[in-house]
């Protein structure tokens, strides 16, 4: 152990004392060593085998893109206005009542145009709304 017997001198002991910090890590190790083979263990499946078949296009989500100037595109189609994309959602919500739009909105697009967009799709009477992101 790190006793001095010298009574003499008064100074402090700038020493670190390691046992506790042995103690613990001691403890992770246990813990570490219990703990590996239980992530390991896995249930093996036998899945069943299918054909593989295209997806239905009905069910294919709408893309509705804003781009940084401003303008609207549907599906890639250019918008003029937006009275014209309500009246294209209408038909669409009319052909296919459980439609889906993505919006796509560019990072530099002021956010009151895409409230704007927004607020066109709800008045068209379509609710399912997504914003797609990409990961950084």
């Amino acid at each position: 152990m790190g006793f001095k017997t010298n009574s003499e001198e008064d100074e402090a002991v700038s020493e670190i004392n390691v046992t506790p910090l042995v103690d613990v890590m001691l403890v992770l190790v246990i813990i570490l060593l219990v703990t590996a083979p239980l992530l390991t263990q896995s249930v093996n499946v036998a899945l069943p085998k299918t054909a593989s078949t295209t997806p239905d296009t009905e069910k294919q989500p709408m893309q509705l893109g804003i781009d940084a100037q401003g303008g609207v595109t549907l599906n890639k189609n250019p918008i003029a206005d937006l009275a014209g994309l309500e009246t294209t959602l209408q038909g669409e919500l009319a052909a296919n009542p459980d439609i889906v739009i993505h919006i796509y909105a560019d990072q530099g697009v002021n956010y009151g145009k895409v409230a704007e967009v927004m607020a066109t799709v709800q008045h068209a009477g379509i609710s399912k709304l997504a914003f797609v992101t990409v990961e950084q």
